[in-house]
């Protein structure tokens, strides 16, 4: 149950710890910035994942990427990379969804 309080260092049962996600998908990260230096990238994942990734670009301890970051399922999330670093222009919209999927327990 480490996990659940400490999740950085310690993995749930056949998982990874958040370091071990957020250095694999850092290497994703990097490759989508040295190949698309102009346009949208869509980058689709779990939402753990997604958390992480973001608790990386912005600084976040990744420990705490369940306590800083709440991101519902089917949501988006914009980071734009500017000269001084990554920027969050939304966290978890959910205004794309129609409105009877909003109100479905779990979303």
């Amino acid at each position: 149950m480490r996990w659940l309080t400490e999740p950085a260092w310690n993995p749930p049962t056949e998982g990874e710890t958040a370091v071990q996600v957020a250095s694999r998908a850092s290497l994703i990260i990097s490759e989508i910035e040295e190949k698309y230096k102009d346009g949208n990238v869509l980058v689709v994942s779990h939402k753990a994942t997604i958390r992480i990734i973001l608790c990386g670009l912005l600084g976040i301890d990744l420990g705490r990427y369940r306590d800083r970051l709440n991101i519902l399922v089917a949501s988006v999330s914009m980071i734009r990379f500017e000269a001084h670093g990554p920027l969050l222009d939304s966290l978890g919209d959910r205004t794309h969804l129609d409105r009877r999927l909003l109100k479905l327990m779990g979303t």
